[in-house]
């Protein structure tokens, strides 16, 4: 039997007894694997001292061109998923999952190369452009398949497809400080092996989930599910095609929407590592930050599981406004714990803001189902996702680029990051603004007919 043949669509049917609570897992083999991208600030210090070792010789790389590696990375992802969106939809997951896999373990292992022969193009190649292809095919191949299987609670499957994503730091922060220091000697910085370890891993890890994936038999329903009653100014009853979709207001808002509120949080987790160490010089070690970092990826990915499910219950727009405010007023909070040197007060600050930052994204997939259908849900995702490839570039460099303008004019490094939080709060309000305007909207859904 051919690789090809295992991979098709109609290998990965479910059989009559499957449960469908063997979905959810293989969900997670993809997720943990490709949200490494959240930890990979942890390698950003460490090369920019390849050279000098024990701290940045001339020849080595800066700080704002690493936040480069991360920035192309996310901007691939989301072209990737808009253009390979029908693709999932039609080859079906499991092909997509292993696609995904060999782009993402290629993207570490050329990445290594780049690192040992101190070529930054190199680097951005792999992980950038290899990897974030990885990044996308893999970010949207199990979400619609799980939508499709939790029609009862669309919320609860969006959170638990992508919940993977955002935990993935937990475990990969503190495994990357560990690889490193094992290989690393007096002379030598031990990242490309680290990398080269990493990829090999998540290749197996993202095998094991397209072998597990499955699909519902067509017209499949749990048993006992009773569709509800939908009140059409708020939900479609049709399932809109893709292309349909996207030329849509209601689309074009959701985006913005969702641009605004990656910008503002995926800023702080590209740097989260540095910013830690630079806000409280002395207080925080860097297996100390590792720690913040991972603590971040945990309280990021019960976010996207906790906010999701409770969409359900309590509906998409209480969800989103309550992120909106909160969110807000922590942000203007954070330059205050910098100056006053509250560490534990700045951890919880931004763990809260890290948990809607995840349950933002998640309930995404499930307002896109409310308005569009199930049918076309994943390939739509995949346009949405494009906004999270703006974000990828807009979130970093603001960070980056205002916090050297900001230490360049004689700010000190531990108040380099302020100016940045009260940007992201201002990004908070103007969001909510444009939430606003969608909900108003929404009302006059121009699609009936289904394709």
């Amino acid at each position: 039997m051919s690789l090809l043949t295992l991979l098709d669509r109609t290998r990965t049917i479910a059989k009559p007894g499957f449960s469908r609570w063997m979905v959810p897992p293989a969900a997670l083999c993809i997720h943990l694997c490709i949200g490494e991208a959240y930890a990979f600030s942890v390698f950003n210090l460490p090369m920019t001292k390849l050279i000098g070792i024990g701290r940045s010789a001339p020849s080595d790389w800066k700080l704002t061109q690493l936040g480069w590696i991360f920035s192309i990375a996310i901007f691939v992802l989301g072209v990737s998923a808009a253009a390979f969106g029908r693709w999932v939809e039609e080859g079906g997951p499991r092909k997509a999952m292993f696609t995904a896999g060999v782009c993402w373990a290629s993207g570490f292992l050329v990445s290594a190369l780049g690192v040992q022969i101190h070529q930054l193009w190199v680097v951005y190649l792999g992980y950038g452009v290899l990897g974030g292809l990885g990044l996308g095919i893999g970010y949207i191949s199990p979400v619609s398949t799980l939508i499709k299987w939790f029609p009862d609670r669309p919320g609860m499957a969006t959170g638990m497809a992508i919940m993977g994503f955002g935990g993935a730091a937990f475990i990969a922060s503190p495994l990357s400080v560990w690889l490193m220091a094992r290989f690393s000697t007096p002379t030598h910085i031990g990242v490309a092996e680290s990398l080269i370890c990493l990829g090999l891993t998540y290749l197996l890890f993202m095998l094991v989930g397209a072998a597990m994936i499955r699909v519902p038999p067509p017209g499949w329903k749990p048993q006992g599910y009773t569709a509800p009653t939908l009140n059409r100014r708020l939900v479609s009853n049709n399932d809109v095609y893709v292309y349909d979709a996207i030329k849509t207001p209601q689309f074009w808002l959701i985006w913005w929407v969702l641009c605004l509120n990656v910008t503002a949080g995926i800023g702080v987790l590209g740097q989260a590592s540095a910013m830690s160490q630079e806000m409280f010089p002395g207080k925080v070690s860097v297996t100390a930050a590792a720690g913040f970092v991972g603590l971040l990826s945990l309280f990021n990915m019960l976010g996207r599981f906790l906010w999701a499910s409770a969409s359900d219950y309590i509906g998409r727009k209480n969800t989103y406004s309550s992120i909106f405010v909160l969110g807000t007023l922590l942000y203007c909070l954070v330059p205050w714990t910098g100056s006053t040197g509250r560490i534990s007060l700045f951890v919880l600050c931004f763990v809260v803001i890290l948990s809607m930052y995840g349950g933002g994204f998640a309930t995404v997939p499930a307002y896109l189902r409310d308005m569009f259908g199930t049918r076309y849900v994943g390939a739509i995702h995949g346009w949405l996702i494009t906004a999270w490839s703006a974000a990828g570039i807009f979130g970093p460099v603001l960070v980056n680029y205002v916090r050297e303008y900001q230490i360049g004019h004689g700010v000190p490094k531990a108040q380099a990051y302020d100016v940045t939080m009260f940007v992201m709060a201002g990004l908070l309000v103007y969001r909510a603004a444009l939430q606003s305007v969608r909900q108003a909207r929404k009302s006059t859904l121009p699609f009936e007919a289904t394709k």
